[in-house]
């Protein structure tokens, strides 16, 4: 029988287009539902949930992305969290939950290309044993939401999407409101026929 999987609803701030170069300033981790021979039953997002404010791993970052999240570089400087040790903590904490629910974590963004970039890139960058999510376990609710409601990618955006398919939670720019918040789109896409 296949092991079953355990959603985690995604979001990233950061300090510019690309890690390495830049800086991922904080990201929120939430779990949205299981999958299991019963099929999908969602979870409350809120109930459990990861949050880290980083230190920057370089000096270069664009003032206009550090707006979009709200956090002061300077304060993330002195106070954020070693990028090692946030990692390595959320990579115990999703090894908590995988034993908890007996289950194996899939990595859930909307769109999926930049969260996952900066998520994958620093579990394999700071946590020895790599990505809790491996190389490619994840899943793109913008591609989700096009594949069902049948239309080009390019209109699979949330102003095109039906109001009770979108969370009622606000988006907030802080990552681990807005991991929330896109968990409960996570799940009323998987509920939705289409």
């Amino acid at each position: 029988m296949t092991r079953a999987e355990f959603y985690v609803s995604a979001d990233v701030e950061a300090d510019g287009a690309v890690p390495g170069p830049f800086s991922m300033s904080s990201f929120g981790l939430a779990v949205a539902g299981v999958r299991d021979g019963a099929g999908f039953r969602a979870v409350d997002p809120a109930e459990r949930t990861f949050y880290a404010e980083l230190k920057p791993i370089s000096d270069a970052f664009d003032p206009e992305a550090m707006a979009v999240g709200g956090l002061d570089r300077d304060g993330l400087v002195k106070e954020g969290r070693d990028p090692a040790e946030a990692m390595n903590a959320a990579a115990d904490w999703l090894a908590a939950v995988s034993e908890e629910l007996s289950a194996t974590p899939v990595f859930v963004a909307y769109p999926l290309g930049y969260d996952w970039m900066w998520i994958s890139w620093y579990f394999m960058r700071f946590v020895d044993a790599g990505s809790p999510f491996g190389h490619s376990r994840c899943l793109d609710l913008k591609t989700l939401y096009a594949a069902k409601a049948d239309v080009p990618l390019r209109d699979a955006t949330k102003r095109s999407m039906p109001s009770h398919l979108l969370s009622t939670r606000p988006h907030t720019h802080h990552a681990l409101d807005d991991a929330i918040e896109q968990g409960e789109l996570f799940q009323n896409l998987m509920r939705w026929e289409g």
